[in-house]
């Protein structure tokens, strides 16, 4: 039997993320008896001969390869190991944290359809897009401080809601709209970037003429425009289980990623090989079942070579949207930075914003909007080189589709932190380490859409046509695929960008990114949590930053593509 391309490259990558999972101890230069001794009992001495039992004990004088090739052969027999810290079985607390993170990808992707579905109406009503600024400002809300204002609302302040714990479906719903929301709002816009070209189809208008119901012309032109979104569904829901850490500390939830990041912490190798292990067979059937619907979406034309892609239509933004985000983006900025971002006053801690403090002090007294100029420069420098960098390679990649989808299924479903910790172990924490886990992990999707375009672009009627005329290869590439598929992948890419500048936050909340007192804006969020309820101007103020960072690249993109369509417009009428 032949294994495909994609088969080869999950094997392979599948192979690779448990190895560097089972060098961690010896990655971080750390003493892993030392560590799990302290997992333990903190208050037991770490004696010589304490350490030496439990080296013993764990076989950690036999290497790293003879401990990995050891725990590969009790996973054969179905067995997952044995904590290192509490001496249990690792496969029931893999199934809990599994099922728990299950349930709770299950309700915030319900969320996300939901508001994806509100976002995406207006368009199929009006049949003409927008400039994507809400959506995208959606998008860049951060998880872990849309999880705490929800929970001092509506868990402390008025009660409705259970604050933490896994009891009943009450304690799902708060963790369910803090991840939903943000996936709702990357959905919907990426939805409603491709349905007004569909809408625009001659077929379209026949239907109408012809007396067929907007209800029924709506869910065709959805079907239409779904087909290369598909893995962009399944790569959120995959997200929505070992990426959400962050919210499952804030409410408590025992999921699978709230377990692989304490079993890093602690280096319980067992427990973390066996936590990956399952969020990453998770992420394979997932991209599996992506796969087989986006091909029963697609139907025979696919194989046919018979598909007609519909013609690129890009959306009319008045330059006021951009031109005044960036108005109030250049301004705060510019302002912040005239200002000091590092002097403490502790008697002016937690002041609400005045003229002398236009977005209020921290919890030290320093100025918010000096660290919020000063951290500009940081944050948005970094995402951008990343996102950038994530574009570049899922472009290439993409065009790979077999090796794409394979990579793609297993980085999408390894949790950032997990990521960060192994880079850091081996680069040590700070900026440049954060950026390097992030963008290791920024592509999967870039590639998924990327390849999905391609292939139906190259499985067009156009492109069949192109060929019988003796067009070569490097024509069709450069004059009809890339342009067709960089536009859509470059938005795209746009639209992560706030989403990688949290991801680098998180990271620096672990101790893994910029260190204090760094004013980098993911810190600015991280430390305001402490003090959110009585001082929001601290958190609100990077939040909203990264809202407003987030509808400019977006709106800015959209206003460039509709100028540089008109102008190509206009040179073909002339000619």
């Amino acid at each position: 039997m032949r294994l495909s391309p994609a088969a080869i490259t999950r094997l392979l990558g599948l192979l690779a993320v448990v190895a560097a999972v089972g060098l961690l101890p010896w990655l971080s230069g750390n003493d892993p008896a030392l560590t799990v001794l302290r997992a333990r009992s903190a208050e037991q001495e770490p004696t010589r001969e304490a350490l030496e039992a439990i080296r013993r004990d764990l076989g950690l004088d036999a290497g790293p390869l003879s401990l990995l090739g050891s725990w590969g052969g009790d996973l054969v027999r179905g067995d997952f190991g044995t904590s290192w810290v509490s001496g249990t079985d690792v496969l029931p607390s893999v199934v809990a944290g599994l099922q728990v993170s299950l349930a709770l990808m299950g309700g915030a992707f319900a969320v996300a359809v939901l508001l994806a579905a509100l976002l995406v109406a207006p368009v199929l009503v009006r049949g003409r897009g927008s400039a994507g600024a809400g959506a995208a400002m959606l998008a860049a809300v951060p998880e872990f401080l849309l999880a705490t204002v929800g929970l001092l609302v509506f868990g402390v302040w008025l009660g409705w809601l259970p604050t933490s714990g896994w009891e009943g479906p009450a304690h799902l719903v708060l963790p369910a709209v803090a991840l939903g929301v943000p996936a709702g709002g990357l959905l919907g816009r990426l939805v409603a970037d491709a349905l007004p070209a569909v809408l625009d189809e001659r077929w379209v208008e026949l239907w109408r003429g012809a007396g067929v119901s907007r209800t029924r012309v709506a869910g065709a032109a959805l079907r239409r425009v779904l087909p290369p979104l598909v893995p962009q569904f399944g790569m959120a829901a995959v997200g929505l289980t070992g990426g959400a850490v962050a919210v499952e500390t804030v409410f408590a939830v025992p999921g699978i990623g709230r377990t692989a990041l304490g079993a890093a912490k602690s280096q319980d190798l067992p427990l973390l090989q066996g936590s990956v292990l399952a969020l990453l067979l998770l992420g394979l059937a997932i991209g599996a079942l992506s796969a087989l619907l986006r091909r029963r979406l697609l139907g025979p034309a696919l194989r046919d070579a018979s598909l007609a892609l519909p013609p690129p239509r890009p959306v009319r933004v008045p330059v006021a949207v951009p031109l005044s985000l960036f108005t109030l983006l250049a301004v705060t900025v510019g302002w912040g930075l005239l200002r000091d971002p590092y002097a403490v006053r502790t008697n002016e801690r937690l002041v609400a914003p005045s003229w002398g403090h236009p977005l209020g002090t921290d919890g030290l007294g320093r100025d918010v909007l000096a660290r919020l100029g000063h951290g500009a420069a940081t944050t948005v420098g970094t995402a951008a080189a990343v996102c950038l960098l994530g574009l570049v390679v899922g472009l290439a990649l993409g065009f790979l589709p077999g090796v794409a989808a394979g990579a793609s299924d297993i980085a999408n479903a390894l949790p950032p932190v997990v990521v960060g910790i192994l880079v850091a172990a081996a680069t040590g924490p700070g900026t440049g380490g954060a950026a390097l886990a992030v963008a290791l992990l920024s592509w999967p999707a870039l590639a998924a859409h990327t390849a999905a375009l391609v292939q139906e672009v190259r499985a067009s009627a156009f492109l069949t046509a192109q060929r019988a005329i003796g067009a070569t290869p490097l024509w069709i590439l450069t004059r009809h695929v890339l342009p067709t598929v960089a536009g859509p992948v470059a938005r795209h890419a746009l639209l992560r960008l706030p989403g990688i500048a949290l991801a680098l936050a998180s990271l620096g909340f672990l101790g893994l990114g910029a260190q204090p007192p760094a004013p980098e804006w993911g810190l600015l969020l991280d430390e305001s949590r402490a003090y959110v309820e009585r001082a929001p101007w601290a958190a609100l103020a990077p939040a909203v930053a990264l809202a407003v960072l987030a509808g400019l690249a977006v709106s800015g993109a959209a206003f460039v593509e509709g100028r540089e369509r008109k102008g190509e417009r206009e040179v073909s009428l002339a000619a």
